[in-house]
């Protein structure tokens, strides 16, 4: 059971959740989910768009693939991607900048705007490859064309990969996952699931790659999603990083709209935020659930810096 005080601080980040239009709360902690909550017309049954936090199963997925041979998160993109090869910035772009969102590519590619796999790849950069930090889902796209062909003597999809790989493993199911005219799923956005199995996930994360009883991937190949890059110190593999001087402690995927899913190695804690409200603050509604004090410049179009964490020393 909560104590007292951990009850009264789970009131008040609900309260500050429904009062931004809450779709699902769940707090899984110690082994148990102890809290589960719904509005707005959803349910257990009922699935949510996730929006960019979409992008949060491609680092897991592109670590994964390292340990199998498939690929190497420093190799450079162009070895696979020929177009890349005659472009003096783009030749030097790695796998790893893909992901960090620091390979140089300009704000964009989110929504209604996400390119195909090749059309992302023949969009100019802004910046040389790893010195500027830029959010969108152009250079997910690029790295969805680079896995691509990686994949394709496999016969397989990066989405295919991913649920063979990971998700089936854990018994996590998506409702809906967006396809373009061409065939492809979305990889910055675009997946549907419940917050239950959203959790099954985050379950994951927290294990660093152990669900229940089975090794999915390796504790490497999650670790990995938490080295964040030179040009943002706040940005891993596809999750947002909050640390003290110890280290991380934690990392969260976001998607507009206040979609969010929190893993808090600490606190053995996982927690699942569905909602519809633009003015759904990560900072504060962890401020509130777990007394850590988050500061969250946000994320503007050059692609701001994520949060800084202070915990209390209680």
């Amino acid at each position: 059971m909560p104590t007292r005080a951990a009850a009264a601080s789970l009131e008040d980040a609900l309260a500050y959740a429904e009062r931004h239009q809450l779709h699902a709360l769940l707090v899984y902690a110690g082994g148990s989910l102890l809290f589960e909550r719904y509005g707005g017309g959803f349910d257990i049954g009922k699935p949510h768009a996730l929006y960019s936090g979409t992008k949060s199963f491609w680092g897991v997925a592109a670590s994964a693939a390292q340990d199998d041979g498939i690929l190497d998160l420093d190799e450079t993109a162009a070895d696979t991607l020929a177009t890349w090869r005659e472009d003096a910035w783009k030749r030097t772009i790695t796998v790893r900048q893909l992901l960090t969102m620091s390979a140089g590519f300009p704000f964009g590619g989110l929504g209604a705007a996400v390119p195909a796999f090749d059309a992302a790849t023949g969009v100019p950069l802004r910046d040389r490859p790893g010195t500027a930090f830029t959010y969108g889902g152009i250079p997910l796209q690029a790295f969805g064309a680079f896995f691509s062909r990686k994949l394709a003597p496999r016969g397989e999809s990066p989405l295919a990969y991913l649920q063979r790989r990971i998700l089936t493993p854990i018994g996590l199911t998506y409702t809906a996952w967006r396809t373009l005219p061409d065939g492809t799923h979305t990889m910055p956005t675009g997946a549907q699931l419940t917050a239950r199995e959203w959790l099954k996930y985050g379950r994951l994360i927290l294990g660093e790659g152990q669900f229940e009883d089975a090794r999915v991937v390796s504790r490497a190949a999650v670790q990995r999603c938490f080295v964040p890059s030179a040009a943002n110190p706040r940005y891993g593999l596809g999750f947002w990083l909050a640390s003290d001087n110890a280290g991380t402690d934690i990392a969260y995927a976001s998607g507009a709209g206040g979609q969010g899913l929190y893993i808090v190695p600490a606190r053995a804690t996982v927690v699942v935020h569905f909602g519809k409200s633009n003015s759904f603050k990560h900072d504060a509604f962890l401020r509130r659930l777990l007394g850590i004090r988050v500061q969250a410049p946000g994320v503007d179009r050059r692609g701001a810096h994520g949060p800084d964490l202070e915990i209390p020393l209680l």
